[in-house]
């Protein structure tokens, strides 16, 4: 299935052989109709091949505030005649505080993505606050502080690096986390800022979410893009490291995609209420020098001191809770942007409101129930007397009658594994 088709469905009492996972809660049974990626794609760079999995060549740099992976400063000649060809990115004028009005955003009251450049079009960053966003899946998943952390981080660099994409696509993130009390963390975002998402284990009790992933227990950071229009989709996969999901991130950016990038995401609670949460990715640009980039990491350690002590966490260090922490004392992402594009001539490219998105229903779900063999839909209706499933992404609960489920049998065609089928029903795969 394409990985739109991640309608995370829960049937009770189902057996394993159809479903990849398990479920969640009491008494339910097997995940069906989720996408598994089931190739690891390995990409080539002017060095050798790219292995999947290992770590950092720079793992003693903190990927919050440095640039893991180091780009040629040198241009090749198709990224200097791409620059000649399109220069006016190249010569953005500053902006001035009234054409930067719009982007303010006191205290973080709304949900917003903001995107700058440079001025000599080396660095782009985008930062993001989503605190109402994490607290709408809160509730809707009843999700306890520790999961709602990992879920937040991971939806926070799903949106951070689906940024500038074409609407039509998606960017998955994946942790699987075999020896970790959470199971899995799964964020799925597109190029509209709408992102949906679940975890392993909602009820969680407190600990420290290096400890819920399973830090250095054999987990993987997983990565899949996908387009309508592409035949099959991008994927990547390094080993987790730290279990704190952005420095891990970070660290697969830089392994299997040699991108070089400064990428923060936390968030902050109080009980069960999400008081700050967000994040952001700094990128070198193609021809981007080196005294560019030594003044954005001269910029981006003045975020700690703006940002507060770091939570005390000893394990991630003085960057542990960026940029939540400044988020939490009314920093806003054009304030991220600011200071990292110090002495840099910022200009802001665009912003996007981060939403929800769920594109659950009953197509989806009796899709799902096809994959079963009928005599197991039987067994279910004749001890249940209906089906009822529950969306891992938005929680709906959706219930079906005996009488629906055997008109929908007999309406039925086409093969529900292949997206044309289900999409010639009147399904959409997207």
């Amino acid at each position: 299935m394409a990985l739109g088709m991640m309608m995370m469905v829960v049937v009770r009492n189902m057996s394993s052989r159809t479903g990849v996972g398990s479920g969640v809660g009491s008494g339910v049974g097997v995940v069906v109709a989720a996408f598994t990626p089931t190739t690891v794609r390995q990409t080539r760079t002017g060095t050798g091949l790219v292995r999947g999995f290992g770590s950092s060549k720079d793992n003693n740099k903190d990927g919050r505030l440095s640039f893991l992976f180091t780009k040629n400063s040198k241009l090749t000649e198709r990224q200097k005649d791409l620059l000649a060809r399109y220069p006016v990115a190249m010569k953005a004028a500053t902006d001035t505080e009234s054409e930067l009005e719009p982007y303010h955003n006191k205290n973080n009251i709304d949900d917003q993505m903001i995107s700058a450049m440079s001025g000599n079009g080396e660095i782009k960053v985008t930062a993001i606050t989503i605190r109402n966003l994490v607290n709408d899946v809160m509730i809707q998943q009843t999700l306890t502080a520790t999961p709602a952390d990992a879920l937040s981080r991971s939806m926070t660099c799903g949106l951070l690096l689906s940024n500038g994409m074409q609407k039509e696509q998606t960017f998955q993130l994946s942790l699987n986390c075999p020896n970790g009390p959470i199971r899995t963390v799964v964020a799925i975002a597109n190029g509209e800022g709408g992102v949906r998402g679940y975890v392993g284990n909602p009820g969680l009790a407190d600990m420290h979410i290096s400890e819920a992933i399973g830090r250095g227990r054999g987990g993987t950071v997983q990565i899949v893009k996908m387009h309508p229009d592409w035949p099959n989709p991008y994927n990547g996969i390094t080993s987790i490291e730290h279990g704190d999901v952005d420095r891990d991130v970070g660290i697969y950016l830089a392994e299997s995609e040699q991108r070089a990038c400064a990428l923060a995401a936390s968030s902050k609670f109080n009980g069960i209420l999400c008081t700050a949460a967000g994040g952001y990715i700094v990128e070198q640009l193609p021809g981007c020098s080196d005294e560019t980039s030594a003044q954005v990491e001269k910029n981006l350690a003045k975020l700690v001191a703006m940002n507060g002590d770091g939570d005390g966490d000893g394990d991630g260090g003085v960057s542990a809770s960026l940029p939540a922490g400044l988020l939490l004392t009314g920093g806003t992402p054009l304030d991220i942007c600011s200071t990292v594009l110090e002495e840099l001539d910022m200009k802001v490219l665009d912003q996007i409101k981060p939403g929800l998105v769920c594109d659950c229903s009953e197509e989806r779900l009796f899709r799902a129930v096809r994959l079963l063999s009928r005599e197991e839909v039987d067994k279910i209706i004749e001890e249940e007397d209906k089906l009822e499933a529950r969306c891992h992404f938005c929680g709906k609960v959706y219930t079906m009658g005996a009488e629906e489920v055997e008109e929908r049998f007999d309406a039925a065609v086409g093969d529900p594994a292949l997206d044309d089928d289900f999409e010639a029903e009147g399904g959409s795969s997207t």
